[in-house]
């Protein structure tokens, strides 16, 4: 068993952005995990609709 780790997890999110609306999009993280604890998210980013990759933090979360 690993004791450091990396995991990759996509979930669907909704996001607003002031051009385009409410969006419902991709979400891949990276966090590190620790025999099976995870300790901090590495980067999160988003595939956009033209297939250019952003960074999450480029739009407001829609609750």
């Amino acid at each position: 068993m690993k004791l450091l780790y990396i995991k990759r997890r996509t979930k669907t999110e909704k996001h607003y952005s002031a051009k385009m609306g409410i969006l419902t999009t991709k979400v891949t993280s990276i966090k590190k995990y620790m025999v099976g604890i995870p300790l901090k998210t590495i980067h999160s980013y988003r595939r956009t609709y033209y297939g250019q990759v952003k960074a999450s933090q480029d739009c407001n979360l829609f609750i």
